[in-house]
């Protein structure tokens, strides 16, 4: 049995972006780019999620990485292992499109097909759910990721993103 999101075991398109937002969700990447990330900027944007997600009393799991080096984990309360298979899935998706998880779902649904059907990636591997996004620097590109698993897949983006745009704000 596949692992589910487990605060997605409502359908799969739950939260998904309309076709029309792909533009806005690109144009969203475009924007949130940092000058710079490094170990302890990364540290600090795990601990900003974690801080966010515990004040929410939000249920999930955060994973933060620079290059392939998992820099921060954790799991909270009502988080469970399924989270963790989550978060991998997720990440492998944004690290193989350079793209946020969800973008890359919404840009298949826009196609009027799914990733599971159309992108020939095993399911068990490649989840194109929302999450997990690229961290990019100015001038140099994807030095990362940063992944949240635990809410239906709008809200684990926004999330990322909130803390995303903090950390860029300093």
């Amino acid at each position: 049995m596949r692992a589910r999101d487990t605060a997605a075991h409502r359908e799969a398109g739950e939260g998904a972006p309309a076709a029309d937002s792909v533009a806005a969700l690109e144009s969203e990447q475009r924007r949130l780019v940092l000058r710079h990330f490094t170990y302890e900027d990364a540290w600090e944007l795990g601990v900003l999620l974690r801080t966010l997600a515990v004040e929410r009393e939000a249920p999930v799991a955060i994973d933060v990485r620079h290059g392939a080096r998992q820099v921060f984990r954790c799991a909270l309360p009502g988080s469970s292992a399924d989270n963790d298979a989550w978060i991998d899935r997720k990440r492998r998706v944004a690290e193989r499109y350079a793209a946020p998880s969800f973008l890359v779902g919404a840009r298949f649904r826009a196609k009027g097909t799914t990733f599971e059907e159309s992108s020939r990636l095993d399911a068990d591997s490649f989840a194109a759910h929302g999450g997990s996004y690229p961290v990019t620097v100015e001038g140099v590109g994807v030095v990362g990721t940063v992944t949240v698993s635990g809410l239906p897949q709008a809200e684990d983006h926004a999330l990322v993103v909130e803390a995303l745009w903090r950390l860029k704000q300093g």
